[in-house]
């Protein structure tokens, strides 16, 4: 009963660690013809409950997003605001906060619902907040797409939930 007891309490600590993560997202949104394009992209991602705040670059057609505390990142979710305001993900990259975890060839980590690959990774060791780019279908450019799409996977169910697989660069 002690070992279940603790690995439970492990667990619920690892969740909350990597609940907060997460940093901060820049996604280049496609489309975007002029500011009010931009504030329909806007005005969804600011209903996601994760987002604390959101960051517009007019000229680049960029978003930056910061996060509440505590809250678990949705990228599908993210991805699919962006598609409900008529538009499309150009770019995301995600800054996430590594505490001496190494990188190896088709290293990943896992952070919540969620499966991270490195996809082309050299041997290195990552401290403190590292950016990625996400390369799945749907988060890059068509073309950029096709450049990973032999590595790339599908995502994998687990009983009843959806564990999300995403593929990442450095």
């Amino acid at each position: 009963m002690r070992r279940i007891i603790s690995s439970i309490i492990i667990w619920l600590l690892a969740f909350n660690a990597a609940s907060a993560q997460f940093t901060k997202v820049e996604l280049q949104a496609a489309g975007l013809t002029c500011s009010m394009c931009s504030k329909a992209v806007d005005k969804q991602l600011r209903t996601l409950d994760f987002v604390d705040s959101v960051g517009i670059d007019l000229s680049h057609a960029t978003f930056m997003l910061f996060f509440k505390k505590d809250k678990p990142i949705a990228f599908d979710q993210i991805k699919k605001k962006v598609e409900d305001a008529g538009f499309s993900v150009a770019k995301l990259k995600a800054t996430y906060r590594f505490d001496n975890f190494k990188v190896e060839s088709n290293s990943s980590f896992t952070y919540s619902t969620s499966t991270f690959y490195f996809l082309n990774a050299t041997s290195t060791t990552l401290n403190g907040a590292t950016t990625f780019k996400i390369v799945d279908k749907g988060f890059v450019s068509d073309k950029e797409y096709q450049k990973y799409a032999p590595q790339i996977g599908t995502k994998a169910t687990v009983g009843n939930s959806l564990i999300h697989t995403y593929h990442v660069i450095i």
